[in-house]
């Protein structure tokens, strides 16, 4: 029977999973045919052989750091707490989230794959959750406070380069501060975690992925003691919460950066870089919670209408190009290797 049970399971869960992977699928060729058609590709070829092939690879550079520093966080936050996983490996975590985070609607998918992967390097769970939940809650915060004092600081550009795009950043900045909030409220309030989880056992129970099982509900009550033990340790290491904030900061401004190295890389001049990375800021802040894998096509979108005046020239649309596959495919394609590794090494374990 237990057996029966868990192959449901499992086979609801791979059926989620195909769904997703169509669904991405499906809006990144819309995404595709949307900013690919109509457009002078002999032109646009053209222009990209105009691109600066040291600013590209110190864009990829960029690209690769702002994953691989979520990666640092991780294994800076888990070791205070006596984790296992090196560097490398927390590293790897980083960019198996950045891959589901990217193929599932408000990236959704990706902390649950990361807990899956720590929790199999033999990490605590407890520990393990407290660390990506502080990682996501500084990421968040960071966001929601370049938001605001853009807001409050660089109102009329803002609203003057934003136009009819305005509204969405409004909306995602609220939706993004509510978050942060519900996360803030989860993570300080150990009975709210408790009958979160509760309510989740019992719901898996009543679709008959789990069966009934007293053990399993004390084993939560376990958990939440172990996850308040951690929360606790970082409340009073406040310092290297403190150290986490400032260096998320500069993984967020590395992604907006990149945009500004792009525009070098066709030496253009005229916008400078504190322009160019509130506008890409302001992209990330729209789009962000939208329940779109990866904010596909309307991030494009968005990109064209806001950076029209600054990417001039013909290299508009060259620079739609780079930057997004710089920024969102081609890190999705490194996650896929690592998953991939991550796959290979775990059956070679088996085989052994």
């Amino acid at each position: 029977m237990d057996v029966n049970v868990n192959r449901r399971g499992r086979l609801r869960v791979n059926k989620k999973r195909i769904v997703e992977i169509v669904f991405f699928l499906l809006v990144m060729a819309l995404s595709f045919y949307t900013v690919f058609c109509g457009q002078d590709m002999e032109q646009v070829m053209a222009a990209l052989a105009n691109l600066s092939p040291s600013f590209l690879c110190l864009s990829l550079v960029t690209a690769l750091f702002f994953v691989s520093a979520e990666g640092i966080m991780i294994y800076y936050l888990l070791h205070s707490l006596n984790g296992k996983s090196s560097l490398m490996r927390c590293i790897g975590y980083s960019f198996i989230g950045f891959f589901y985070s990217g193929i599932t609607p408000s990236a959704t998918g990706g902390q649950p794959m990361q807990l899956y992967y720590m929790y199999k390097d033999k990490n605590s769970m407890p520990h393990a959750s407290v660390v990506l939940m502080t990682v996501a809650l500084l990421y968040k915060f960071v966001l929601v406070l370049i938001g605001i004092v853009m807001l409050v600081s660089w109102h009329k550009p803002l609203k003057s380069y934003l136009q009819e795009y305005f509204p969405l950043y409004l909306l995602g900045l609220m939706l993004n501060l509510l978050l942060v909030l519900l996360l803030l409220a989860v993570m300080l309030a150990p009975e709210m975690m408790k009958n979160l989880m509760l309510r989740s056992e019992k719901l898996l129970v009543a679709l008959r992925v789990l069966k009934p099982s007293k053990q399993r509900r004390e084993k939560v009550g376990q958990f939440v003691a172990s996850y308040q033990g951690a929360v606790r340790f970082l409340l009073e290491n406040k310092k290297k919460v403190w150290n986490v904030c400032l260096f998320t900061f500069l993984q967020r401004c590395s992604v907006f950066v990149l945009t500004w190295v792009v525009y070098r890389g066709f030496a253009l001049e005229g916008a400078d870089v504190v322009t160019v990375m509130c506008l890409q800021a302001s992209v990330y802040i729209a789009v962000d919670m939208l329940p779109v894998p990866g904010a596909q096509g309307i991030t494009e979108l968005m990109y064209r209408n806001i950076f029209a005046g600054i990417f001039t020239g013909g290299y508009l649309m060259p620079s739609v190009y780079v930057t997004r596959g710089i920024s969102f495919y081609f890190l999705l394609i490194v996650g896929i290797v690592v998953i991939g590794i991550n796959y290979v090494s775990g059956r070679r374990q088996v085989c052994r």
